[in-house]
């Protein structure tokens, strides 16, 4: 089993530019968590690509091989840094966690 964690973030700004540097600034700093954070399995962060309405600004995609792995990843210094500026850019987070 591996467990998915899904999370998608809309940033607070609505200033085009400041939008896409702050989303930018949160795909980098959770791709950054690769080889930092041990019970990462796979991790992908990525900023939206086309200006539809609705969609969300960023999206993490991270497996782990089981949910205490994700709480883990939850508690580790690293991610709490990163947790920090996520809180401080957006306005808004949606998440699943699901078995693959």
């Amino acid at each position: 089993m591996t467990l998915r964690h899904v999370v998608t973030w809309k940033m607070a700004t609505t200033d085009p530019a400041e939008r896409a540097e702050h989303a930018a600034g949160v795909a980098s700093r959770l791709e950054g968590l690769v080889g930092v954070v041990p019970s990462i399995r796979a991790l992908t962060a990525g900023v939206n690509s086309l200006a539809i309405d609705g969609n969300w600004d960023v999206t993490l995609i991270a497996d782990f091989d089981d949910a205490a792995g994700l709480d883990a990843y939850q508690v580790h210094p690293a991610h709490q840094e990163v947790v920090g500026y996520v809180r401080s850019v957006s306005g808004g987070r949606s998440a699943v966690d699901f078995e693959v």
